[in-house]
């Protein structure tokens, strides 16, 4: 990508110097990369990631478990251009939106985007790195710990710039659901048809890939996006595909259980729109299958 170094974001919020060194709770929902780092710490210690993701809820029950080291001077000042890179792609997507939103009947409110290490404390509770980058809707904020960006190229293959931008663009997504008012309506349905949940929480991270790929278009259309980029970003909505997880730490795979979609399903959606920019096309819900 041809991005712009040297800013950071007004947006951003820096709390990895707080994180580390203290207790956390476990909490929340699954954010993007959940599953992909569930599924990493099953293939290492043998297990299949959804017993041990139940055994670590069942385990801590809420309680505050020991959180790594707070994170030196040094450490941080090596992230320091990925820090740049986040702020540009934050920045860049929420501009964005706020030409796009109108359109879809909405003003766009500009999300935070908050980096951390290890543990964090959200309005949606408490979180760990393993949870992945997440979006919280109760602050309006997505939280990312960029230790999460190497699991994904050193485990799944998911490399380079644009494959990183995905992922903070996908949890604009959820932000910009969450504007329209389509977050609210699906935790309902959720609530009052649980035999759907699952399909539900597909059909809303699927549109969330989705409008990740309408920004990506945006990008296209300003020269932003360089050779492979486009390459890059399908690469990444397919290595954390259900389908693949459950294959790579059980060898089966259980449709029944995806709570994300399959490496098809987050790549056609993704693809759509990259090529279509336009929100409209968006609509997981109507589609008769995601």
């Amino acid at each position: 990508m041809r991005w712009t170094r040297g800013g950071k974001s007004e947006n951003v919020e820096d709390r990895r110097a707080e994180s580390g060194g203290r207790g956390m709770r476990m909490g929340g929902g699954l954010g993007l990369g959940g599953l992909v780092i569930v599924a990493v710490i099953g293939l290492l210690m043998g297990e299949n990631p959804l017993d041990l993701l139940t055994q670590l809820l069942g385990a801590t029950g809420g309680k505050q478990i020991a959180a790594g080291p707070a994170p030196t001077e040094e450490n941080l000042a090596k992230e320091e251009e990925s820090v740049q890179f986040v702020s540009f792609v934050l920045d860049d997507a929420q501009v964005t939106w706020a030409r796009l939103l109108p359109q879809a009947g909405a003003s766009y409110q500009d999300a935070k985007l908050v980096l951390f290490r290890d543990a964090i404390e959200s309005a949606c509770g408490y979180a760990e790195s393993a949870m992945g980058p997440f979006y919280c809707p109760g602050d309006q904020k997505v939280y990312v710990d960029l230790g999460f960006y190497d699991e994904l190229k050193q485990r799944f293959g998911a490399s380079g710039d644009f494959a990183q931008a995905y992922v903070i663009a996908h949890e604009l997504g959820h932000h910009v659901q969450n504007l329209l008012g389509i977050e609210r309506k699906v935790r309902q349905a959720q609530r009052a048809n649980p035999g759907r949940e699952n399909d539900l929480s597909v059909r809303m991270e699927l549109q969330a890939d989705c409008l990740a790929g309408i920004w990506g278009h945006s990008t296209a259309q300003r020269s932003i996006l360089e050779g492979g980029d486009v390459e890059e970003g399908l690469n990444a909505a397919a290595a954390i595909g259900d389908d693949r997880i459950q294959r790579m730490s059980t060898g089966r795979v259980h449709p029944e259980s995806f709570t994300h979609g399959s490496s098809a399903q987050r790549v056609a959606w993704f693809k759509r729109g990259l090529e279509s920019g336009d929100v409209g096309r968006c609509d997981t819900f109507s589609a008769r299958a995601p």
